[in-house]
């Protein structure tokens, strides 16, 4: 049976001898493909052990056709990626998952508009077998610089960018924006709280539209000066929540469309000598326990699965690319995923 020779490196054929198979047999094996009897796949994982091979990317990509990584694009400049624990979550998911499927992530995130031209030319060079985008604007370059590249994608959150509705199936992972929004109005209302203010998040995202829209359900009637805009930040949080207090210094409850804003409001609330609960209810969104658990109070939140949600980019992702490689009619495009939310109960409400 033939040994490598001193020094070399094992090769499939090596592979394919130590196990007593075809060297096709090996390839399959190595490369993923299906076929092979059980037994065979053992004997070649042994051999490949054994042997201590491992195999060439060139070669490999010519098989499988993929470069075994995936492009995770953060629509945001890096100081919003790195101060803001959500993408933390969404990443880790993303990474857990690609690691569970042998896969590489590179991660990209937009600091200006220079950078799109940058994303578009690696994504064009065939480096990364898709795509996974999130925190995108309505006026967002990137899905047609995605879609230019001809790179499979899926998106974290509702599109909502012109022609994302047009007929042209957008695969996405979001949670029930609105449902939860919803809920904690209506938790805020359950508690006797008569005016009930909103700090909403950014008018280009989908996500704070949704959330909005949930408060707006619920509080057909509500009053003048009651809605105030952030943009996601605990700072535009603070901003959004004294001038609320300047508009309706009569207020008993805010529901904030993330957390680090109720964390910004919580601030102002202390500092103008308002109690929470007692003088003003406060219900967040998000459920960042680094942000819910630390605040003092700690807050009352809306709870959505951001890492589970990062999970499920990839395999609806992985559905994605597969469907590509299956024969024509053998499957269908996968669509969106909507995860549930549900208000976790905490002091500040």
């Amino acid at each position: 049976m033939p040994e490598p020779a001193h020094g070399s490196r094992p090769t499939l054929e090596a592979v394919a001898a130590r196990a007593g198979v075809s060297r096709a047999t090996v390839s399959r094996v190595v490369n993923g493909g299906a076929g092979v009897r059980q037994a065979l796949v053992e004997k070649v994982r042994e051999a490949v052990e054994e042997l201590g091979y491992v195999p060439n990317h060139a070669a490999r990509t010519l098989v499988t056709r993929r470069n075994g990584a995936v492009a995770v694009i953060i629509a945001e400049p890096e100081f919003r990626v790195f101060s803001d624990p959500f993408f933390e979550q969404q990443v880790r998911g993303i990474s857990r998952e690609l690691t569970a499927h042998d896969t590489q992530l590179v991660l990209l995130w937009v600091e200006g508009p220079g950078d799109y031209e940058r994303i578009g030319r690696y994504l064009g060079g065939g480096h990364v077998d898709g795509a996974l985008a999130f925190s995108v604007h309505n006026d967002d370059e990137l899905p047609s610089i995605i879609r230019r590249a001809q790179v499979p994608a899926v998106f974290g959150g509702r599109p909502g960018w012109p022609g994302a509705t047009a007929g042209l199936a957008v695969p996405y992972v979001d949670c029930d924006n609105r449902g939860g929004a919803r809920a904690a109005v209506r938790h805020l209302l359950s508690l006797g709280r008569e005016r009930v203010a909103h700090i909403a998040g950014p008018h280009d995202q989908t996500s704070a539209m949704d959330r909005l829209d949930g408060y707006r359900d619920v509080l057909l009637d509500a009053g003048p000066g009651l809605i105030a805009r952030g943009d996601f930040t605990e700072e535009s949080g603070a901003r959004a929540m004294a001038e609320l207090l300047e508009q309706r210094p009569d207020l008993d409850a805010v529901f904030t469309a993330n957390d680090l804003m109720a964390s910004g409001a919580l601030r102002v609330l202390r500092q103008r000598g308002l109690r929470v609960p007692e003088d003003v209810a406060l219900v967040g969104f998000d459920d960042m326990t680094s942000i819910a658990e630390a605040t003092d109070p700690p807050l009352t939140t809306v709870r959505q699965d951001i890492e589970g949600m990062g999970r499920l980019m990839v395999r609806l992702l992985m559905r994605v690319l597969n469907a590509d490689e299956a024969e024509p009619g053998a499957g269908s495009t996968p669509g969106s995923v909507i995860t549930p939310t549900e208000l976790v109960r905490r002091a500040s409400a």
